[in-house]
């Protein structure tokens, strides 16, 4: 009889963590977004961590790329004229925060070093220079690959971030 309470007892916990996590989960759905018409997206900073020329460069040209496919507004490069005239334009500045370069040859070798990976500090401005959005976003490359993939996940992630949580207003330029 003892037995049959506790494992009463357990399973109405259980039942009711689950029911509390995806009221939980479907409230953090409802969250809006921020409005916005385009989206600038300056140069990636690296000032106190020295990137690789071809990073620097992959890493921009693969958030470009990921942005346009499916960040979901339109997107405007650094030094792009157009975009001083655009109504809700949210600028993404980002900033290096930690890169450690790994070796092709040793996640050939062994799954379990090699690893590279990149840390980028993401912030989100509006035309007033008003921070709307900050997160770290990361880029991997464990087992498989060149190093330069790990510029493809931050790119993959930092567009992610960028459909959660922005929407497109009807004014794209």
């Amino acid at each position: 009889m003892r037995n049959f309470f506790r494992i009463l007892t357990c399973s109405c916990l259980f039942a009711a963590m689950l029911f509390a996590g995806s009221r939980l989960q479907a409230q953090g759905k409802d969250i809006e977004k921020i409005k916005a018409s385009a989206l600038k997206v300056e140069m990636i900073e690296s000032d106190e961590i020295k990137l690789p020329a071809e990073f620097q460069v992959a890493l921009y040209e693969n958030l470009i790329q990921q942005l346009e496919r499916k960040g979901g507004l339109h997107v405007h490069r650094d030094g792009d004229r157009n975009a001083a005239d655009v109504p809700d334009l949210v600028t993404f500045h980002s900033t290096v925060r930690g890169f450690k370069q790994g070796s092709e040859e040793k996640r050939q070798v062994t799954t379990v070093t090699g690893a590279t990976s990149i840390t980028i500090h993401c912030r989100f401005t509006d035309n007033q220079g008003n921070v709307l959005l900050e997160k770290d976003v990361n880029g991997k490359v464990r087992f498989f690959g060149d190093n330069l993939k790990a510029t493809y996940d931050f790119a993959k992630k930092a567009a992610g971030v960028v459909s959660e949580n922005f929407a497109a207003t009807g004014g794209r330029s």
